[in-house]
Order: C-alpha cells, then structure tokens, then sequence
C-alpha cells in the first residue's frame, strides 16, 4: 500500500523532473524505497542535486501543509 504522500511524491518527480515510470519502479525495487525515494532517485541517477534540492523542498510544503488540515 501506497501512502498518499508518496503517491504525490511519484506525480511531482514525473511531472516536474520526467522521471519515467520504469525509473521509479527500479528506485522502489530499493528496500528503503518508502522513506528514502528522494535520495534513491538521486542515487540512481535519475534526478540532479539541484532537483533533489527542489523535492526536499516540495516535501517540506507538503508535510507542513498536511499538518494544516
């Protein structure tokens, strides 16, 4: 089961940085895959430093957002 927050974590890396779908399942072929994607795309090669600076951000909005609600 998918939490929400990774589904979402999924559609911003595909739509913002195109990381294709076979890239993102091979990053959660990973055993750490539900708490460490962002540093597993990067690791793999798929995202840059400066994107994976953009997702920690993206993270961060998300998470206080989600303490809004």
């Amino acid at each position: 089961m998918t939490s929400p927050l990774i589904s979402r974590l999924v559609n911003f890396v595909q739509t913002e940085f195109g990381v294709s779908n076979e890239e993102v399942a091979t990053a959660f072929h990973h055993h750490d895959a539900a708490t460490q994607l962002p540093m597993i795309l990067w690791q793999y090669g798929f995202i840059t430093t400066t994107q994976l600076d953009a997702l920690f951000a993206w993270l961060e909005r998300a998470r206080f957002r989600s303490l809004e609600r």
